[in-house]
């Protein structure tokens, strides 16, 4: 027992001692003595009494009255008084009879009896106070003799409350006594039932032989509902004492699972007040719902032995292993937190229940890195690449790919024909960016679950390079959209979740769109035409052509082939056109620009341009006027090798704010600069690009000017002026004629790796010395084919085609980690895991 829980249980007790020695009025001996017509007369109507009857004290019972004398404190805590009534000699009386006499003890509550006592039952204090609680209690505790009566009480309490369920081998015990004390103190809160029936305690699954001693179950019945299902049960460890079951109720009626969002060091729950250690398990956004039944799994092992709590990363600044996936928080004071490693749930209970087993666990991982050190030189085996690592982080989390059908060379061409629109994902099951891509394929597939006309697909070229080859897919993951017997558009953009579903979107409709009429114009610029993108908030642009335009007509139709899926293009060249084009105040060949629902429409004149020149336009135009950079948007702007002029603010700009940039951004001469603002909340790496620009944080918001392609100097908008068009305008003039001091200039310096590139021929020859280096092979001569590891070492599986859309059927209870924390152990189904894919 730890130094704080010997603490704690001493305090305990010495306050029940203090508590217990109070004097009470009158006399400090609590056993009174009254004549019979004494004691009749002082009953209270609700108060309860034990009395003894007695004519002269006989040696044969004076153990008795000793015993009767020592119960009278413990029973006065109950609000039960305990007499010894002097009969006269004369009386003969029922209680006072010579056939009574030294024989019983009489419980009674007001005047009415309850309960006679043998005297032989009434040996020593505890069958006293137990005898007497359980007689107080018997409508409260529920005493049971077979299963079918134990059964009929869970059924009533599903869904209702909980339900102590007691064994004891005899009434009158310790133990028994121990139960009686706590139904006393929780009965209003648990049922409590109570049994001395060997033969039901091993009915009730208990796997402990010996029935000689006492046992208490915890009975979770108001979380179940369902009739045919018993009650989950959770065994109390120690033995039956008062103390023992106040604490073990105690930590039932705590949370299962404790959701931290704070330093670890400062929480402090029921379970480390009472001695019991903490177990955190580490969790992530991405992960969070799969680690949450791991935690409850956990918690469920270890209820009544430990705490369990989840802990976020994203929520807690944590100087840890990134692959550290448990925390260990003991009640010893001064004993640091330990973070560990652990592979699965059964560590985590072993971890617990076998304290020698946390020293063994942190000795295997330093020697396991101290092995890594020597083998890799240089801390080699950190890894540099970011994407790389996230994967082999999380190399066993399961992905859904139910959803997402998989090809083969034999079902790719008739996959195709099946539906209007088939998105095929390219890729290699070993290679660490097409397994990130993935999992934002697997949440695309979940975002358009249900969408008619578009099916999402995958085709592994590891196994089928032959197809890949085919479509000329030249780099992995690669993203194709087929259309029914028709061309493929190939995805060039981001990789993210939004991306991707907006791309598929936008590739439902034609590219450009051809209408027909000048309602079907106007609807399209309001955004309510075509249907399917309807509820899709983007920017449409209309091309507005006469027929003397052909040319021009023909570029646009040749620039939206190349656009599609990233933007939405309609095209107008009916003969009233020209009515269309009035309304605006354009002229044939013209651009319409339409943002936010059509309520405001700008008019570009499209003069003899390219293809490619409308497709840079496009592109420009098609951008916000004043947007928010975010990690996701940033390259679409960096790409036209601009200043930026950013606003960083820490939450949503102010609306005076948000008027003069965007006065300032559509007034800006020949686009010569990128006007933006940058939100810290939501973009909170925009903290280290002000560091990386100033020496000291400055005061938000701060007006930047940063030119990254030519120069790298930042300039700072002098704080003491407000942010107005015109004071921006004069503050840009002033840096145009060199009149401003830079606050700082970026390094030119290239963004290498932090580590030396592994040098594998050098590798290999250490390894295999007398193999050349260079093997030429003879023409028909086919080498062996491994496949390659995957990036968290395990070799990379090949997948059964005929298999692939089948659930894998779990053999076992799960027991491995999932990235931050271990998995739900007995899943029913287990998705497909990286090193499968």
């Amino acid at each position: 027992m730890s130094a704080q829980k010997d603490r704690w249980v001493f305090s305990f007790s010495f306050l029940l001692f203090c508590a217990s020695s109070i004097p009470t009025r009158g006399s400090m001996r609590l056993l009174q003595e009254l004549s019979p017509q004494e004691y009749f007369s002082s009953l209270q109507a609700g108060r309860a009494s034990l009395a003894y009857f007695s004519h002269n004290v006989s040696p044969g019972a004076q153990p008795f009255l000793e015993q009767i004398e020592d119960s009278a404190e413990a029973l006065q805590d109950y609000g039960v008084s305990v007499v010894k009534v002097n009969c006269p000699k004369e009386d003969v009386s029922r209680y006072c009879g010579k056939e009574n006499a030294v024989r019983k003890a009489y419980l009674f509550r007001g005047n009415v009896l309850i309960r006679e006592f043998p005297t032989d039952a009434l040996f020593d204090v505890n069958s006293i106070v137990a005898n007497v609680l359980f007689a107080l209690l018997f409508n409260e505790v529920k005493y049971v003799e077979t299963l079918a009566d134990l059964q009929n009480i869970e059924n009533a309490l599903k869904g209702r409350s909980n339900m102590v369920f007691a064994y004891v081998p005899a009434t009158g015990t310790a133990e028994h006594r121990a139960v009686m004390e706590a139904a006393f103190a929780y009965g209003t809160v648990h049922q409590f039932v109570l049994t001395t029936e060997a033969t039901l305690l091993k009915d009730t699954g208990n796997d402990e032989s010996d029935v000689s001693s006492a046992r208490l179950l915890f009975c979770h019945c108001q979380q179940a509902t369902d009739l045919a299902e018993p009650c989950r049960r959770t065994a109390m460890g120690q033995t039956l004492t008062m103390l023992n079951i106040h604490r073990h109720l105690k930590l039932m009626g705590a949370p299962l699972v404790t959701e931290v969002a704070e330093d670890p060091e400062k929480v402090s729950t029921v379970h480390l007040q009472l001695g019991l250690p903490l177990v955190f398990i580490l969790s992530q956004k991405e992960t969070y719902e799969a680690d949450r039944r791991t935690a409850e799994f956990v918690a469920w092992q270890l209820l009544g032995k430990a705490g369990v709590a989840l802990l976020s990363r994203d929520l807690v600044d944590l100087n840890i292993l990134l692959r550290s996936n448990v925390a260990l928080k003991t009640p010893d004071e001064g004993v640091p937190i330990k973070y560990l490693v652990l592979e699965d749930t059964d560590e985590v209970i072993t971890l617990v229940e076998n304290k020698n087993k946390i020293e063994q666990i942190q000795e295997d991982e330093e020697e396991d890195e101290e092995d890594e050190d020597e083998k890799e030189n240089n801390n080699q085996d950190i890894q540099d690449d970011q994407v790389v690592e996230a994967v082999s982080r999380d190399k066993k989390r399961e992905l859904p790919v139910e959803q997402i059908l998989v090809l083969t060379e034999e079902t790719f061409h008739s996959a195709l024909l099946e539906t209007a629109r088939t998105v095929v994902l390219f890729y290699a099951s070993w290679e660490a960016v097409s397994l990130a891509v993935l999992r934002s394929y697997t949440e695309v597939a979940d975002h358009l679950k249900g969408t008619r006309g578009v099916l999402l697909s995958r085709v592994n070229c590891w196994d089928w390079p032959g197809v890949c080859t085919k479509e000329n897919v030249t780099q992995l993951p690669t993203i194709k959209i087929y259309e029914k017997g028709e061309r493929s558009v190939m995805y060039n953009g981001m990789w993210g979740t939004e991306e991707l579903t907006s791309f598929i979107m936008l590739s439902r409709v034609s590219c450009p769109l051809k209408l027909a009429t000048i309602d079907e114009a106007e609807g399209y610029l309001r955004g309510e035409f075509p249907s399917e993108l309807s509820s899709h908030h983007h920017t449409s642009l209309l091309g507005v052509f006469s027929t003397a335009t052909s040319e021009a007509r023909e570029a646009f139709e040749e620039a939206g082939n190349i656009l599609s899926g990233h933007v939405t293009m309609g095209m107008y060249f009916e003969d009233d056109a020209l009515a269309l084009s009035r309304k605006y105040a354009v002229s044939p060949p013209a651009l319409l620009l339409a943002r936010s629902g059509g309520r405001s429409v700008e008019g570009i004149a499209l003069s003899k341009q390219s293809a490619q020149d409308m497709v840079r336009m496009i592109r420009y135009e098609s951008l916000d006027i004043f947007p928010e950079i975010t990690v996701q948007n940033l390259p679409r702007y960096l790409q036209f090798r601009k200043p930026f002029l950013i606003l960083f603010s820490d939450g949503d700009i102010s609306q005076m704010e948000s008027k003069e940039m965007l006065k300032l951004a559509k007034g800006r001469p020949q686009q010569a600069f990128v006007a933006c603002w940058l939100n810290l909340k939501k973009t909170p790496v925009g903290r280290g690009v002000l560091k990386a620009y100033f020496a000291t944080m400055p005061s938000l918001p701060v007006l930047v000017w940063v030119n990254l392609h030519a120069g790298g100097q930042v300039f700072k908008f002098p704080s003491e002026q407000s942010i107005t068009e015109m004071n921006i305008l004069s503050w840009l003039e002033k840096l145009k004629a060199g009149l401003e001091i830079p606050s700082s200039t970026l390094s030119e310096e290239d963004w290498k790796p932090p580590l030396p590139a592994y040098d594998f021929l050098q590798m290999m020859e250490t390894a295999v010395p007398e193999l050349p280096l260079h093997t030429s092979h003879r023409r028909g001569d086919t080498p062996e084919r491994h496949p390659p590891e995957s990036p968290g070492g395990d070799t990379a599986v090949r997948e059964e085609p005929a298999q692939e859309t089948k659930a894998e059927k779990v053999g076992s209870p799960g027991r491995d980690l999932r990235g931050t924390a271990p998995r739900l152990a007995a899943r029913e189904k287990q998705g497909k895991r990286h090193s499968k894919l």
